[in-house]
Order: structure tokens, then C-alpha cells, then sequence
């Protein structure tokens, strides 16, 4: 019998990241099929330090949170959908470039907010949304990348599974006491 018979289905996993006073928290939900509407799982990391924020060094700071959820997972996804860009600008790499270079798999980047206007990104308009989510990829052609959010599960411009992951590393986020605080 073939190993590959009894091998789990290939996994997409959203990842995302949520910056607070005391480190990070990064969330990855994984689920099989584009059109899902529930994670297969959920994972929370979270992350004590995390380096400074450097203008158009975004990846420096959150590429090590992304990786340490990456690890908690059983398996190795055959896709990871970033809330960011993989390009900034053609020939210029942003986070999801670096993690595919660091990782080999397919990155799709969503990004809610263009990029100096995002030219070369895909513009994917849905449900009755009249702003675009921006979507560039490493490791698989864009227009497919755009092809896969498009048919992601939700009425609304933001896929449901997508609003997961981010209600996920902000949930998990720990909620900072001011030290006059008596409450625990």
C-alpha cells in the first residue's frame, strides 16, 4: 500500500498576527476546500518580544511570529493566505515573498489596503463591496491566487475564514492591566 494513501489531505492555512504591549499573538486556521466556511483547526502562538517596526521592513517584524504558528501545525500547508502583501512594488518583496522563501510553499498575500496605489496587484471586488482587496502571490500564478479568494466562503469583501483568523489572533492577544489596576 502507498503512503500516500493514508497521507492527510493537503491544508490551506490563513495566518495572522496581532501586535500588543507585551509581544504578539499570531493565529493560523486551517481548513481544505477554498469555498469553507469553518476551520479545520485553529492555533494560537503567542510571541513574548518581537522586533521594532522599520518602514518597508514590515517582514522583519512579523515573519519570526508567522513561522512560530507555522511550527505549532501537524502538517505543512500547501498554501498560506498572509493579511499583507507578497509584493510591494514589482521586484520588491514583502512579507509573503519572504515567507515563501523561507518556507517553499505558495503565499497569497490579501491585502485590505493598497500599496503605492498596488498597481500590479489583483483587484478582487466581493459581495457588494465596492473596495478591493489587494492579492499578489508567490509560488502560483496570480490570477489563480485571485481565482481562490474570489470563491472563498462570505457575502462580505472580507472571506469568512479570513475574518476568523483575525478575531482569532486578536481574542488571543492578552489584555494588558494598568499597574494601578486592582482587578487580576
Amino acid at each position: 500500500m502507498s503512503a500516500s494513501l493514508n497521507a492527510p489531505p493537503p491544508l490551506i492555512a490563513a495566518v495572522d498576527v496581532c501586535y500588543h504591549d507585551h509581544g504578539a499573538t499570531a493565529a493560523a486556521v486551517l481548513f481544505e476546500n477554498w469555498a469553507d466556511d469553518q476551520a479545520k483547526e485553529q492555533h494560537l502562538c503567542h510571541i513574548p518580544q518581537v522586533a521594532d517596526y522599520q518602514p518597508g521592513q514590515f517582514y522583519r517584524r512579523e515573519l519570526p511570529c508567522v513561522m512560530a504558528v507555522l511550527k505549532l501545525l501537524p502538517q505543512a500547508p500547501s498554501v498560506i493566505v498572509i493579511d499583507g502583501h507578497v509584493w510591494l512594488r514589482p521586484g520588491e518583496p514583502g512579507l509573503g515573498w519572504h515567507l515563501h522563501e523561507a518556507t517553499g510553499i505558495s503565499v497569497i498575500g490579501v491585502a485590505k489596503t493598497s500599496f503605492d496605489q498596488s498597481p500590479h496587484a489583483a483587484h478582487v471586488f466581493r459581495g457588494e463591496s465596492m473596495k478591493p482587496l489587494f492579492v499578489t502571490a508567490a509560488g502560483m500564478e496570480q490570477k489563480d491566487a485571485a481565482h481562490h479568494i474570489e470563491s472563498m466562503h462570505g457575502a462580505f469583501r472580507l472571506p469568512t475564514l479570513l475574518k476568523s483568523v483575525d478575531s482569532l489572533c486578536r481574542s488571543g492577544a492578552p489584555v494588558a492591566v494598568a499597574p494601578n489596576d486592582p482587578s487580576p
